[in-house]
């Protein structure tokens, strides 16, 4: 799997994650609480942004992607030994 793929997946989740919110949001708005939208569309939230985080330790216990720490230079230094 290339990484524009990967990065693309990831992508769409979070696209899905933030448009069920919305969704809830507006059908909290518009049925003040008459019907189960609001309560349907954020089910579906909570379980796509729980797929997403298991997707993501699976792939970082398969090797498919590999954590780095954002900005650091080299990868050996540690956060208190005052080098930054």
């Amino acid at each position: 799997m290339n990484d524009s793929l990967k990065t693309l997946l990831i992508i769409a989740f979070l696209i899905l994650i933030i448009w069920n919110l919305g969704a809830g949001l507006y059908y909290l708005l518009v049925d003040k609480g008459q019907s189960k939208r609001t309560v349907n569309a954020l089910t579906r939230r909570i379980g796509l942004s729980v797929a997403l985080i298991l997707l993501v330790i699976l792939a970082i216990y398969m090797g498919w992607i590999k954590p780095h720490g954002v900005g650091r230079e080299d990868g050996n230094r540690e956060w208190g030994n005052g080098m930054v």
